[in-house]
């Protein structure tokens, strides 16, 4: 009979590439590991693993072992969530995973509801038996490939993801996912430069028609960079970058100093610019934000309670920008 335990290790091997970073994940030797394969193929009867160079890659057979784990594993995770949901338990701790813009503006409210800092009120409803306030969290701050791929190591519990409707994110089908809000990209320019472009705050802008502005643009490891690119190239030209930063707050600023464009989506806006025209785009993109969680989590009741914190600060987040230009 195959041993869960092993099974577990080796997609953990899948996910981490080595034997050395496979036990590291899991807090074991090197050793114990390849003595874990080893048992696992005599279990199976077949080989799992084949050396490939100084490392070792799955055969067909551990890619078939690989998948099956996933969806064992899945519900054990959904059982262990239920009951744990039954019981009122908290594990304690959340790990979040999540990009630049939504740390900065979903992820702080978070903090301040679970332990009751400025509100002066009971910081969150109650999830079951137990104060939320048990309840902590621990953000890292990464690009949603980064995420996705810590989700898949385990190292994290929530990713927090985007998508745009002209670059789209795969995730894996058997992953929970829960859309938080979409918002649009939009154009930044200085108002004068606006002015002589023949822009009005608040209209749509003609991408094509402003091939020959110098651009301000992310860092090409984002994927908010891609998106410019894949925005611009549909309008027929490549843009002509003067500056990069993946931090939106410098671009916006550029902008403001009428150093180029940029295309920035609504939550990325600072609270606090100087004065910019902001124009929504003839041809719309747009920006999915969105939640991850491995199959079987999603109804953990720490869990549980994070994503619908976070369902509440981007539902107040969305009302309190609807003002700006959509």
């Amino acid at each position: 009979m195959l041993d869960v335990r092993r099974l577990r290790i080796l997609q953990h091997l899948a996910a981490y590439g080595t034997v050395a970073a496979t036990a590291d994940a899991l807090h074991l030797t090197a050793p114990a590991v390849s003595q874990h394969l080893a048992a696992l193929q005599k279990e199976a009867g077949t080989p799992v693993v084949e050396k490939h160079g100084r490392t070792l890659r799955l055969t067909a057979a551990g890619e078939l072992l690989v998948a099956h784990t996933e969806v064992i594993l899945a519900e054990l995770a959904a059982a262990e969530s239920g009951l744990a949901a039954m019981k009122g338990g908290r594990r304690g701790t959340v790990r979040i995973s999540a990009f630049a813009s939504a740390a900065r503006t979903l992820v702080p409210p978070l903090f301040e509801r679970l332990t009751g800092s400025g509100s002066g009120t009971d910081p969150t409803p109650d999830y079951g038996t137990g104060a939320a306030r048990d309840l902590s969290l621990r953000l890292s701050v990464q690009e949603p490939d980064e995420a996705l791929d810590e989700l898949h190591k385990r190292s994290t519990d929530l990713a927090l993801v985007h998508s745009y409707t002209v670059l789209p994110r795969s995730v894996p089908a058997a992953w929970e996912q829960t859309v938080l809000m979409e918002e649009p990209v939009l154009l930044a320019l200085h108002p004068d430069r606006a002015g002589r472009e023949g822009l009005t705050a608040g209209h749509p802008a003609d991408l094509s028609r402003l091939a020959h502005l110098p651009w301000l643009t992310p860092g090409p490891e984002t994927s908010c960079y891609e998106m410019i690119q894949r925005a611009c190239g549909a309008a027929g030209f490549v843009p002509d970058i003067r500056a990069s930063s993946s931090d939106f707050s410098v671009l916006t600023a550029l902008a403001a100093a009428d150093a180029g464009a940029v295309l920035v989506p609504r939550m990325a806006l600072p609270d606090h610019t100087a004065p910019l025209s902001l124009h929504p785009l003839l041809r719309p993109v747009s920006r999915t934000v969105f939640t991850v969680s491995r199959a079987g989590t999603g109804k953990h009741p720490d869990l549980r309670a994070v994503l619908d914190l976070l369902h509440e600060t981007a539902t107040a987040l969305d009302d309190r920008t609807a003002g700006r230009p959509r």
